[in-house]
Order: structure tokens, then C-alpha cells, then sequence
């Protein structure tokens, strides 16, 4: 018999003993595939919501310097900007205008972007999808907004943006730079931060030193900075999410290492057998390997799939809330199926080989007594 047809005959035998003890063998499995299941979620769920940022922050301003006061945020006079202009390396600095309105009707926080060069008349407004579905305090049809001296004015909706782009533009609404200054009051030459381009991206951080030196009140952050604090911010709320389940992942790791570091009298009847019919002890340990390969890669593959499917095709319903983020103004939009090579290996070798190995050292010590002994005992 060749090497292969022999490691078929014990893959053979192993299948039907596994199947012999089916519902012992069942209930282990789906245990070991939850486990799976719950870490392989997390996992395809932070992997896609930090592909999903990545994409994002794409698009996101080079540099953007913020100015300082007493170690807070405050806004920055327009002549930050024209100095900024002049520093060799920087093609272009462009002033922004946003901040934050709370509608007390809706309870919810909407993002305000004023734009010089608004489409618009000054009395009208752009939403965004979830925005203006959620806007519920209208007069006449207009957005009713309380300025900052504590009277209203109204903005007439012309645009809902496509639903496209709701992961950025959620909560937006878009008014004109005057119509911003008049709800808000910030006043002329001033402006919540600049976006800086650098020419040369190898010269960013020169630039940036650059604006820090003549302006020691501002706080350039750069687009790779933002980057980082968002995959930080998803691993960290992975992280939580997995310490909530450790507490089902270590009772089932204490069961799995009880039912395979200890034979039942059972299967240790069977190593008997096995051993009085001529098997060697080379060969129980083979059988008992394919065993707990079969167990572990089985849970390893239905906890996988269950993952994601969960995560890309049922939107990880179970803690998308706990990862994503809370809000009023949920965003609601579909992930990218991306799953990490290394994270699934990862994942595969802490599953499946601690508990297939592990499966070795009782059938071993059952293997090398003797079989009448073995017999007997069970």
C-alpha cells in the first residue's frame, strides 16, 4: 500500500469514528465555529471599516493647519493663508468654512459646510441624504436654523446629494459662505482651518516644520496622521468587542482542552482494539491527528463562511454599532469584501493547529500501554 492510500484508509476510519460519535462530535464543532465566528467577524468587520476610511481620507486636503488657543481649536484669520501661500513648496492654500449645528427637534448634530463659490443663492441649502431625511423642524418648506444672536432664519432645500456618497456626506448640509457667517457669526477674514497642497509629497513634513516655525500657534496634521488615528481607533473598538466575547471564547478553549487532553473510556477501548489488531502506536497517533484536524479545520471553515456572511452580507448586525460608532444620524452604507491574507492565516493557525496537536498526547499515552490494559481499564 503506498503512503498515500495509507493516509486515505486513516482519513477513512477517522471520518466514520467521528461520525460513529456524531452528536458529541457536532456540539464540539458548532462550539469551536461560534468561537470562530465571533474573532473572524470583528476581524472582516475592522478590516473593511478601515479599507472603507482609507478610501475615504483619499480625497482628504494634503495638510490641514489648524490655529491653537489655550490648547484648544479656535479659527484662523485669512492671513495665515496668504503667508502659507508664500512658502516655498506649497501650490496651493484654500481657506474652509465648517463647523457643527444641533437641531433640538431632531436631537442630532448636523456637519455645516459654507462654500465661497456656493451653486446657490444665499437663502438656499444643500442636504445630505440622511440629513434631510432626519431635518424635521420646517417653516414653509425651509430649513429653519437659530443664529448665533439667538434669532431664526430659513434656507430653502434645492439639492439632496445621491446616496452615493453618504458615507462622507451623511449629515452635511451645504450653504454659502455668507449665509454660513450669518448663522454662526464668524466674521470676515476668518475661517475654521486651511487645506494646504504640497507640490512634492516627499516635502511634506518640510513644509510642515516650515508653517510651524512661522506661525508656532497653528497645528499642521497631516493626511497620513488622520489615516493612522482612524485604523487606531477601529483596532482599538475591534480590540473591545473581542474582550467582551473572551469570556465564551475561554470556556470554550477550557472544554476543548478537557475533551481533547482526556479519552473517553470509549475511545480508549478503541486504541485497544486498534493496538490488539497490529496497529502500532505510530499509527493511533496518525488516526488521532486527522481527527482533530478534521474537528478543528471543520469549525475553522463554517466559522469563517458564517463571518462573512455576516459581516459582508448582512452588515454585521450583531455589533455594528459598537465598531462603527454611535449617532442620531446612523450612515448606512454597504462594506467592500476585503479580507487580510495575513489575518485569515493568523486566524487558521491559532484555531486549527493548537487543538489538533493537542489531540496527540492522550491518544499517545493510550497508544504506547498495553492493549489488554488499556482494555481492561476502560
Amino acid at each position: 500500500m503506498s503512503s498515500l492510500e495509507r493516509q486515505r484508509a486513516f482519513l477513512d476510519y477517522t471520518l466514520a469514528s467521528l461520525v460513529r460519535r456524531k452528536a458529541k462530535n457536532g456540539a464540539l464543532v458548532l462550539a469551536y465555529a461560534l468561537v470562530v465566528f465571533l474573532i473572524a467577524s470583528v476581524m472582516f468587520f475592522s478590516r473593511a471599516l478601515r479599507t472603507e476610511g482609507q478610501a475615504v481620507l483619499a480625497g482628504a486636503p494634503e495638510l490641514v493647519v489648524q490655529r491653537m488657543l489655550a490648547g484648544r481649536f479656535d479659527t484662523i484669520p485669512a492671513s495665515y493663508a496668504d503667508s502659507i501661500r508664500r512658502i516655498r513648496g506649497v501650490s496651493e492654500v484654500e481657506p474652509r468654512l465648517w463647523g457643527y449645528y444641533f437641531n433640538r427637534a431632531v436631537g442630532a448634530t448636523f456637519t455645516v459646510l459654507g462654500l465661497p463659490d456656493f451653486a446657490h443663492a444665499d437663502d438656499e441649502i444643500v442636504a445630505g441624504p440622511a440629513a434631510a431625511k432626519a431635518w424635521t423642524n420646517l417653516q414653509d418648506g425651509r430649513y429653519l436654523f437659530r443664529t448665533f444672536k439667538g434669532d431664526s432664519t430659513g434656507f430653502k432645500p434645492v439639492q439632496v446629494l445621491p446616496e452615493e456618497t453618504r458615507l462622507v456626506s451623511a449629515d452635511l448640509l451645504i450653504m454659502s459662505e455668507t449665509a454660513f457667517r450669518q448663522v454662526f457669526g464668524l466674521p470676515e477674514g476668518q475661517y475654521t482651518d486651511l487645506a494646504v497642497t504640497v507640490r512634492n509629497p516627499q516635502e511634506m513634513q518640510t513644509v510642515t516644520e516650515k508653517i510651524q516655525r512661522e506661525h508656532p500657534d497653528t497645528r499642521p496634521i497631516q493626511r497620513e496622521e488622520i489615516l493612522r488615528t482612524y485604523e487606531s481607533v477601529f483596532e482599538w473598538r475591534g480590540g473591545m468587542v473581542i474582550v467582551v466575547f473572551a469570556g465564551a471564547a475561554l470556556a470554550f478553549f477550557i472544554f476543548a482542552w478537557d475533551k481533547a487532553t482526556g479519552l473517553s473510556a470509549e475511545e480508549r477501548h478503541e486504541i485497544g482494539i486498534l493496538k490488539a489488531l497490529g496497529w502500532d502506536t505510530a499509527d493511533v497517533l496518525v488516526m488521532k491527528f486527522w481527527e482533530g484536524l478534521a474537528i478543528s479545520l471543520t469549525s475553522f471553515l463554517l466559522g469563517t463562511i458564517a463571518a462573512y456572511a455576516h459581516v459582508f452580507l448582512a452588515d454585521a448586525g450583531l455589533f455594528a454599532q459598537a465598531l462603527k460608532g454611535w449617532s442620531v444620524l446612523y450612515v448606512d452604507f454597504p462594506l467592500s469584501p476585503v479580507v487580510s491574507p495575513t489575518e485569515l492565516l493568523a486566524l487558521f493557525f491559532l484555531s486549527v493547529a493548537p487543538y489538533t496537536f493537542i489531540t496527540v498526547i492522550p491518544a499517545w499515552r493510550a497508544a504506547i500501554t498495553d492493549p489488554d490494559t488499556v482494555m481492561r481499564a476502560s
